[in-house]
């Protein structure tokens, strides 16, 4: 009798970021990554977004454990919420579990999480139903793994983000070799990175793109603040043997950073020519301008914000001023595009300009149709999901694969939830199971939905439009002149009529209430929202959130303790 094998995508299909595969073999379950995504523009005040655990909660006594194919967010970021008061082992390259353990820690659910293993390439871990190996991959931060598990029907297979350089260096080259006994074995299922597929050229390579950063330093006479996330180690060497080359000093925004690029040079994956590269925030005035470079990550690894600050003088240590000059060295995702354009705007706005690595040379830490063909052919999958990537890029990817000979019946373009069978006489699309966004606000996890959401869209475009009225329900009167308060809607001073004219509805409403319907506190809001919408969507074309506050009074009891209290107005 054959396996039960499923593939199932928890996030990281049609999006960018968030990464999250269940591999179950039998009852056994192999989750691959757990990443997160940075918010769109649509997800308002919303920090991150991480995959809904909800069918991996289900089947907890089946998980086997966490495989890592690299160390950044979107592989590792969701680790502290899904290893809270979890004993579920993690995997990864010996840089990935350092980034994992920095990550985990810093939330206090998880920071006494330890069961974490250290991997290499020659790792195969024998589990009951299923063989794990991992093969080497370039990426922009060492340690990159791609991950395989061995089944009866054949090897499922995992590239995790991925490029090919021939130029790369040994910490960072592909393994071609393990790649090609891996297809040899066979391939029942490829899931392959889909974050470039829609690019033809090709990518330059990381020497050339560390020649392109000296020459930004040595030609720029002023403060240089270096964009990039903290995790993109082979960014920030190129950063740092810059600096040294042109003799400037390197200024470290934050612990976070300091204490990925520390943990970086202490397993020699980051290197420094000379010890005293590095200066603290407070010692940056004894350097003239000229000599300074400002590292920036931003908080969890994602610089815009802090830049915004710095521009809007918000930040505590540094603001940019006349002749500083950005460099943004991470190319943003076509999600980020108008939060980049707002950012590089207030920049100018400040004196400074920007300067983009993505504005002169094609950079990218993901394969593009080429290299998308070359690990088709490397691993001759008989089935491929495209991942990580939205939509578009995901169906570039399959006419990629197709061109190599692979039917498009063979080619999922799945979405999160789905359930890859795989069988002996094939994958097939099975029953989907629960899967979705979870969205993270300061320290509420999954707090936030698709209402909330919707109301702060309704306050950002339209504001909000509160009426307090105080009632005396036994009497059915209205005790006092009701109040109307708007912020974000309209400016009062210039539109007295209108607040005067809502004034009466809101007293007319509440008194048609009051005489002739049964009293209900729902339906007397919900009376009062929709007569105050119509006239007020009549008169402005606008739909502020309306908040009634409706307070009751009993006045026969306030005169009975007036008269056992009377109030003393003498001198």
């Amino acid at each position: 009798m054959s396996q039960n094998i499923k593939v199932i995508p928890l996030g990281g299909l049609r999006e960018n970021g968030k990464n999250m595969y269940a591999v179950e073999v039998d009852d056994e379950i192999f989750i691959l990554d757990c990443g997160l995504k940075y918010p769109e523009n649509e997800l308002l005040g919303i920090d991150v977004v991480i995959p809904d655990f909800s069918y991996l909660e289900e089947n907890i006594d089946k998980i086997v454990g966490v495989f890592l194919t690299h160390g950044h967010a979107d592989a590792i970021g969701a680790l502290p919420y899904f290893l809270k008061s979890r004993d579920i082992p993690v995997f990864g390259s010996k840089l990935t579990i350092e980034l994992a353990k920095i990550n985990t820690e810093r939330d206090p659910l998880s920071k006494k999480f330890n069961d974490f293993h250290v991997v290499d390439e020659k790792t195969a871990i024998d589990f009951e139903n299923a063989t794990v190996s991992f093969f080497k991959t370039t990426h922009s931060i060492p340690g990159s793994f791609g991950i395989s598990i061995k089944t009866e029907l054949g090897n499922i297979v995992y590239t995790g983000d991925f490029k090919f350089d021939q130029s790369a260096t040994p910490m960072y080259q592909t393994d071609f070799a393990r790649l090609t006994q891996i297809g040899a074995q066979g391939v029942i299922l490829l899931l392959s990175d889909s974050a470039n597929a829609e690019s033809a050229r090709p990518s330059v390579n990381e020497l050339e793109i560390g020649r392109y950063v000296e020459e930004t330093f040595k030609y720029h006479n002023g403060r240089i603040i270096v964009a990039s996330v903290a995790s993109n180690i082979a960014r920030i060497q190129q950063v740092f043997d810059a600096a040294y080359r042109t003799g400037r000093k390197v200024v470290l925004t934050g612990r976070d950073l300091e204490r990925i690029i520390r943990t970086a040079m202490r397993l020699d994956y980051l290197k420094i020519e000379s010890d005293d590269i590095l200066v603290p925030i407070k010692d940056m005035a004894k350097y003239d301008d000229d000599q300074l470079v400002i590292l920036e990550t931003g908080r969890m690894g994602e610089p815009l914000k802090a830049l915004q600050k710095m521009a809007q003088k918000r930040n505590r240590s540094i603001h940019i001023h006349e002749n500083d000059l950005v460099f943004i060295t991470t190319t943003p995702s076509y999600a980020m595009e108008t939060n980049v354009a707002r950012t590089k705007d207030m920049i100018y706005r400040a004196g400074g300009e920007v300067k983009s690595i993505s504005d002169d040379l094609h950079a990218s830490g993901h394969a593009n149709k080429n290299e998308l063909q070359l690990m088709i052919n490397l691993l001759n999958p008989k089935y491929l999901m495209p991942i990580q990537g939205e939509y578009r890029l995901m169906d570039a990817h399959a006419e990629i694969a197709h061109e190599t000979g692979l039917p498009f019946k063979n080619i999922f373009l799945a979405q999160n939830g789905d359930v890859l069978s795989v069988e002996a006489e094939g994958v097939h699309l099975g029953t989907a199971v629960d899967s979705g966004n979870v969205m993270i606000d300061g320290s509420g996890v999954g707090d936030i939905g698709n209402i909330v959401l919707r109301d702060r869209k309704v306050l950002s475009e339209d504001g909000i439009f509160v009426a307090v009225v105080t009632i005396d329900r036994k009497n059915k009167k209205i005790v006092a002149k009701p109040k109307v308060i708007t912020r974000g809607f309209v400016y009062i001073k210039a539109n007295r009529d209108l607040m005067a004219e809502s004034i009466d509805i809101v007293a007319n409403t509440i008194q048609n209430n009051l005489d002739h319907k049964e009293f209900d506190w729902s339906t007397l809001k919900q009376d009062l929202r929709e007569d105050l919408g119509h006239f007020l969507y009549e008169q402005t074309h606008r739909h502020p959130v309306i908040l009634p506050v409706i307070m009751e009074i009993n006045q026969n009891k306030l005169r009975s303790q007036s008269r056992k209290h009377p109030t003393n107005t003498s001198n």
